[in-house]
């Protein structure tokens, strides 16, 4: 830079004082072997998370590790090492109506719950496989925000929650009085689905029409899953989208880390309310 331009005049323009100048002069070329080491750790965590991890996951999961490493340090190492994280892209599944039992709105917006089976909330969307589409039911237990049951099928219909919450009732011991809050697709508002409710002893909530943020802890599982997991292009089969949603259900349950939990996983979570 002082070949064709003053360094006074080339610090007075980029507006850094001389002294900045020269320590980071000095700098380059110098190798910290604990700054690589960190770097090479986060960036092997940012790929087990599959690029969704940023600055402040990165930074909790190195802190697990015994490493001092505070969320502007991670995202110092991130810039260096050229990674970023994915950033969760837009809902789009709405649901067709079919039939209207629609139950009131129960849950208020009132996520933070004080037991384990306290409240469970629900939602369907639609993964990409060939040609087409694969729908995904879970049911998430608000305590921990831990997911309790799901299924998958190639027909979004009322079999597919029904099959999602027996799942949920089996795992969980066959609670009663649940309150289980969904919005008001038709697999929700259909025959089969109240009766399967009613069957178990649970109560039934539902978001209003139109009001995406009255289940706003399964908004936020979905654009996760599909922000952190599932391929951009989608999967090529059937069989492959199931495992892999397997596989990021048994991470999202007892590796993945949430706010919500003061950074704990929702098992981990649980295990302590226990």
């Amino acid at each position: 830079m002082g070949e064709r331009y003053g360094v006074n005049d080339c610090c007075r323009v980029f507006e850094v004082s001389r002294s900045s100048f020269y320590a980071w002069r000095q700098r380059q070329g110098k190798v910290n072997p604990e700054r690589e080491k960190l770097k090479a750790m986060l960036v092997e965590h940012h790929k087990e998370s599959r690029a969704s991890a940023g600055a402040r996951t990165l930074s909790r999961e190195l802190k697990a590790k015994g490493h001092r490493v505070g969320r502007h340090l991670a995202r110092s190492l991130m810039r260096e090492a050229g990674v970023v994280s994915r950033q969760r892209r837009r809902h789009k599944y709405k649901s067709s109506g079919v039939e209207a039992l629609v139950a009131p709105h129960v849950l208020k917006r009132e996520f933070d719950v004080t037991a384990i089976n306290q409240v469970w909330c629900a939602d369907v969307t639609y993964i990409k496989v060939g040609t087409r589409w694969m729908y995904f039911a879970a049911v998430l237990d608000l305590f921990a925000r831990r997911l309790v049951g799901w299924a998958f099928s190639m027909i979004s219909d009322a079999e597919l929650t029904c099959e999602a919450l027996r799942m949920a009732v089996e795992l969980r011991g066959k609670p009663k009085d649940v309150l289980f809050h969904s919005d008001q697709g038709c697999q929700y508002t259909s025959h089969k689905f109240r009766n399967e409710l009613l069957a178990n002893g649970l109560r039934q909530s539902m978001s209003r029409k139109g009001e995406c943020w009255d289940n706003a802890p399964m908004e936020r599982f979905f654009g996760s899953l599909k922000s952190e997991w599932v391929p951009e292009a989608g999967y090529r089969s059937e069989y492959e989208a199931r495992a892999d949603l397997q596989r990021y259900v048994m991470r999202y349950n007892n590796v993945r880390l949430h706010s919500y939990n003061d950074y704990r996983s929702p098992v981990a979570m649980e295990k302590m309310a226990a």
